[in-house]
């Protein structure tokens, strides 16, 4: 078995998508193998050999499960019995699942190969992220700008408690999603609970070919600047370099980066974009292993072009900004460089391995926690604004964004 390390910072299931954050805050692509053999990842070494039974383990209950079942079976609901291989993947199942995190799951071949396409950027589905919360429930993290999800009102926050009829009680996060995807043109129809609203509404989305949007500028006219950033893919630090030459350019003085909605990407692009606010050695953020091995502490790069400028900054945040954009917002908001204004973010701070298991099947295990410079867990209720301010469904339906606004009136005394 090879290793697979995909590392990521979150794993965001897009609803066609399972979409990370890592060096994918999104996805970090180190491979890790299960073969038995010692494979460097870049920055540790790792050495793995599955086929060494754990001594202190006994598995005389488990095979004599196997026989049980074995010999004495009869299907009544089907025809068919699991193969041994489908048996095998269902113990692996089971054995993630007794961990307790959503995070840390089996995939099946077919599973897997999804997820693997997916993370290409593009997909068929409802362009949707979602994670479970502390009651298990599943809950959409946020929609992406455009989606089909985004314009049958679909909002951050949301649980699902149904799909096409079926109850997610109990359902995992991987089954919640293999039931949303589809392909273009087909109609899944959700039951959604939402805060405010007594009843469950039934919400339909078509399906369609998702393209992930990534940014997009403009200027206020009242000297400030703004970006929004919808996701941190591999062109993402670029797209933001060029969109700080437009605010040079613009004649602005003051920034808006508009984090709202954005659930994350690659880590390598936050600290990118961390890189061109705060001098080189300070602290992005931190992987945190618990003693299993020593920490990876990712530092700016230190551009820090605003070195000789000052700068006004603002950072908008909400429930539905994960992952990278906490990452980001974390170090600019530690470092003195910016303000948070909006709500609480969603607090995605653990980092997963995907190992691959051969034969197609793939093992994601969360390996560490992502820590902010000043050692906070990401993962502990997320971050704080600085500014309260909250934008509705409805403020929006009328034109109105009070969250910007906040930004733009603290920006102005300044």
């Amino acid at each position: 078995m090879h290793k697979t390390k995909f590392k990521a910072a979150a794993v965001f299931l897009l609803l066609g998508v399972a979409f990370g954050a890592g060096l994918w805050a999104g996805v970090d692509e180190r491979v890790t193998s299960a073969a038995g053999s010692s494979t460097s990842t870049g920055s540790f070494t790792i050495t793995v050999n599955p086929n060494a039974a754990p001594g202190n383990v006994d598995l005389n209950q488990f095979w004599t499960a196997w026989n049980l079942l074995e010999q004495n079976y009869v299907p009544t609901h089907s025809s068919t019995t699991p193969s041994a291989q489908e048996r095998v993947w269902g113990a692996i199942g089971g054995l993630t699942d007794s961990y307790g995190d959503p995070y840390t799951v089996f995939l099946p071949p077919q599973q897997a190969g999804v997820f693997n396409s997916d993370i290409s950027g593009q997909f068929e589905g409802v362009g949707m992220q979602m994670d479970t919360n502390v009651q298990g429930q599943i809950i959409v993290v946020a929609p992406l700008k455009g989606s089909p999800a985004q314009q049958a009102g679909m909002q951050s926050g949301d649980i699902v408690e149904a799909i096409d009829g079926t109850t997610t009680q109990g359902m995992t996060l991987d089954e919640a999603v293999n039931l949303i995807r589809g392909p273009a043109g087909s109609t899944v129809t959700l039951t959604v609970a939402r805060q405010g609203v007594p009843q469950p509404l039934t919400i339909k989305i078509v399906r369609q070919t998702i393209n992930i949007p990534e940014i997009n500028t403009y200027g206020r006219g009242d000297g400030i600047f703004v970006i929004q950033l919808y996701t941190f893919t591999a062109n993402s630090a670029d797209l933001f370099r060029d969109a700080l030459r437009q605010f040079f350019q613009s004649g602005d003085t003051k920034l808006i980066l508009d984090l709202r909605g954005n659930p994350g990407g690659y880590l390598d692009a936050a600290v990118d974009m961390a890189s061109y606010f705060l001098p080189v050695g300070d602290t992005v953020v931190t992987e945190d292993f618990e003693g299993r091995q020593a920490n990876i502490v990712h530092r700016s790069l230190g551009y820090n072009v605003f070195a000789d400028k000052k700068l006004s900054m603002a950072v908008l945040v909400d429930q539905g900004s994960a992952s990278a954009s906490e990452i980001l917002s974390g170090a600019l908001q530690q470092h003195g460089v910016a303000k948070l204004v909006g709500t609480r973010t969603f607090g995605k701070g653990s980092v997963q391995e995907l190992f691959d298991l051969g034969g197609g099947a793939e093992l994601k295990i969360t390996v560490a926690r992502w820590l902010t410079p000043n050692g906070t867990s990401i993962s502990n209720g997320g971050l704080t604004p600085d500014i309260n301010a909250t934008t509705t469904a409805k403020d929006t339906a009328a034109g109105k964004d009070p969250a910007m606004d906040a930004a733009a009136s603290w920006l102005a005394t300044q």
